[in-house]
């Protein structure tokens, strides 16, 4: 299927790996130039070496998210790159080291506010820079990347979750901010996905309940034990991809301010 992607540019944040790279690579196979944006230089390039190898356009661009300061900057170099962003891809996130594995009171007040800086208040300062100038242009994609925890919040990691809940009110009611403009405002929020961290941590299972240090044996233990899925296998990093070109593209105009969840049937309940 083709998604109409030639000539479009697209900004994703947070690409050097896993999620954030599928997506690139995605969306540059479907003809869009893609920016590229990540901490670290070295796998930041290399995605774009991969991309441009394979016959796409794209450039590397290095930053923080950590500030609203680096925020702009990385939209302004982003810009610089082709000269207009029409999709966002708001990939960068996840948890913050500081609370993994913590227990809900044990994560203070500032922990919060560098986790919310993180996974929101960063998708905010993109969202609001480039908005205007997709409504300028009459067409524009914004979609961040949430997480199944938003609607199922397992206890830790409280920052967290309640951050990417945030994320999914913040799209719904950025799209009625940007109602009739031709720019539309989506989010995805996938369930466990193998990613190389995910990776490291099926090998651990494995190897904690005596089946080695074989990730395939892992994801069999957790989907047997501790996470229940309706599909028999965990997510992986393109099932995110695919669904992101769809909502980039003109495919998706009648789809607005929903945030789709692709998880595997992990979440049990949804109001």
């Amino acid at each position: 299927m083709d998604f109409e992607l030639r000539g479009k540019t697209a900004l994703v944040t947070g690409a050097s790996s896993g999620i954030g790279t599928a997506i690139a690579e995605t969306l540059a196979g479907e003809g869009a130039q893609v920016v590229v944006h990540g901490r670290n230089a070295e796998r930041t390039q290399n995605v774009v070496n991969k991309i441009t190898a394979n016959g796409g356009m794209a450039f590397a661009v290095i930053g923080e998210l950590s500030s609203e300061e680096g925020v702009k900057a990385v939209a302004v170099d982003a810009e610089n790159a082709f000269g207009s962003v029409d999709i966002l891809i708001n990939n960068a996130g996840g948890p913050t080291a500081h609370s993994e594995g913590m227990d809900f009171f044990e994560i203070n007040a500032d922990q919060w506010q560098q986790t919310y800086q993180r996974n929101m208040l960063s998708v905010l300062t993109l969202s609001t820079y480039f908005a205007p100038k997709m409504k300028k242009n009459g067409w524009g994609r914004i979609i961040s990347i949430s997480s199944g925890v938003a609607y199922s919040p397992q206890g830790m990691q409280g920052d967290y979750s309640a951050s990417k809940a945030a994320l999914n009110n913040f799209t719904f009611n950025f799209s009625r901010a940007m109602a009739n403009s031709g720019v539309t405002v989506n989010g995805v929020a996938p369930g466990m996905t193998r990613t190389p961290t995910l990776e490291a941590w099926l090998k651990e299972m494995a190897e904690q309940n005596g089946l080695g240090a074989d990730a395939e044996k892992g994801e069999e233990f957790v989907l047997n034990n501790l996470i229940p899925l309706t599909v028999a296998r965990l997510g992986v990093p393109q099932d995110i991809a695919n669904a992101v070109a769809f909502i980039a593209s003109p495919c998706a105009d009648y789809m607005n301010g929903t945030t789709l969840r692709i998880d595997g049937g992990g979440v049990p309940c949804v109001n």
